[in-house]
């Protein structure tokens, strides 16, 4: 669900590369020209380093192009449908994001307002003080907050130390959390700094904004993002799945965690403890509609915008900048780009929009097992957002 840890644009994972299965050559559909030959090698070596698949669909000038590698069924060896529905991890927290500023756009938040004004008596305990922190800090992980998942992450937060939650057990994959019941668990841990001294990626502070735009509307979070957003950009096939729903609207493809050394199927999931920190459900090109639309002024006022776009430096990406939910990231050949990305277990789905429109999404339906694994899908994005 959360961001990798990247090092030099890179990410530090541990873990152990898996064989690759299934290796198969980059196949595209298009509206323009075939993908160039760098890419498709580079999807490639996605699959050899250990993925069951990969797809990266380009919108922009160029067109629209949807390229897969791979399989997203390892039992019939389909692969990634064009169209097909993935969860989207940590790219909820842009949606989340947008509805915040929208709210604050209609001065129904004040973004340096403390949070005990919109979450009375919620951010309290262990030291924590709702009182000390504002909306803002949330919005940066610059709160303090500890993150109920814990810390001494191997794989995007999945594996974790002080956690009261295992996301990968098989209760934990049945059971349904309350919004609540991750911030209470939350607040048996101490604070991680101060408020505002720096940002620590912390999932609980969307967790709060997911409660804040509740009390605020009156309305779910899940249904004022799709009154906001899914609707009028017509994101067809984004979603947040319902209370006890497992499974992922077709088409699809199917999710694989490794546990114990072992590849097994993580397509039924509840991600109710991902809640509106991860969980939601998209396609790549419902995904860079949203990011087009956000990054071209349609969806927040500019002052807003402008504000999402302030960035300071964050423990997930050295080199890269943490907005208001939205991330801003070097690529080698020096386009301005913003995106987020995500993780979750089954699924790592990288995003970003560069400033002459182009516009990316990479998605794999395993996370990376180590550093050879991660750098190779950050290739693929870096040569589509670079040549598209």
């Amino acid at each position: 669900m959360k961001v990798f840890r990247r090092h030099s644009g890179r990410c530090a994972l541990s873990g152990i590369a898996v064989a690759a299965i299934l290796a198969s050559a980059a196949c595209a559909t298009s509206t323009t020209a075939t993908p160039s030959q760098e890419l498709t090698a580079a999807m490639e070596q996605v699959v050899k380093s250990g993925f069951p698949g990969v797809q990266a669909v380009i919108d922009g000038p160029g067109g629209h192009r949807t390229l897969t590698a791979g399989v997203g069924d390892l039992r019939t060896g389909a692969p990634f449908a064009d169209n097909a529905q993935v969860r989207i991890g940590s790219n909820t927290k842009t949606f989340v994001a947008t509805v915040i500023l929208q709210l604050a756009a209609e001065d129904k938040v004040e973004l340096d307002a403390p949070v005990e004004r919109y979450l009375p008596g919620v951010v309290q305990g262990s030291g924590n003080d709702g009182n000390r922190i504002t909306v803002r800090q949330l919005l940066q992980h610059t709160s303090g907050v500890p993150d109920y998942l814990g810390h001494g992450s191997a794989e995007g937060g999945m594996e974790t130390t002080g956690s009261q939650i295992d996301p990968t057990s098989d209760a934990a994959r049945r059971r349904q959390f309350a919004p609540a019941d991750l911030v209470r668990m939350a607040m048996t841990m101490p604070p991680n700094f101060e408020p505002g001294a720096k940002s620590v990626y912390t999932n609980t502070n969307y967790i709060l904004l997911g409660m804040l735009i509740e009390r605020v509307t009156g309305q779910p979070p899940a249904a004022e993002i799709t009154r906001r957003i899914i609707e009028p950009l017509d994101l067809r096939a984004t979603y947040f799945p319902a209370d006890g729903d497992t499974g992922i609207h077709d088409p699809h493809p199917s999710g694989y965690h490794e546990i114990d050394g072992k590849r097994i199927d993580f397509t039924e999931l509840n991600t109710s403890w991902a809640g509106t920190a991860g969980a939601m459900i998209s396609t790549g090109s419902d995904l860079n509609r949203f990011f087009i639309a956000l990054l071209s002024g349609k969806l927040l006022p500019a002052a807003q915008f402008a504000q999402m776009q302030q960035t300071v430096p964050f423990d997930r990406g050295p080199g890269e900048g943490y907005g208001l939910g939205l991330i801003h990231r070097p690529v080698p050949c020096g386009k301005e780009v913003w995106g987020h990305g995500g993780s979750i277990p089954g699924f790592e789905v990288r995003t970003g929009v560069a400033a002459d429109g182009t516009a990316v999404v990479v998605s794999t339906n395993q996370l990376p097992a180590g550093q050879t694994a991660f750098d190779a899908v950050e290739k693929v994005f870096d040569i589509a957002i670079c040549s598209g």
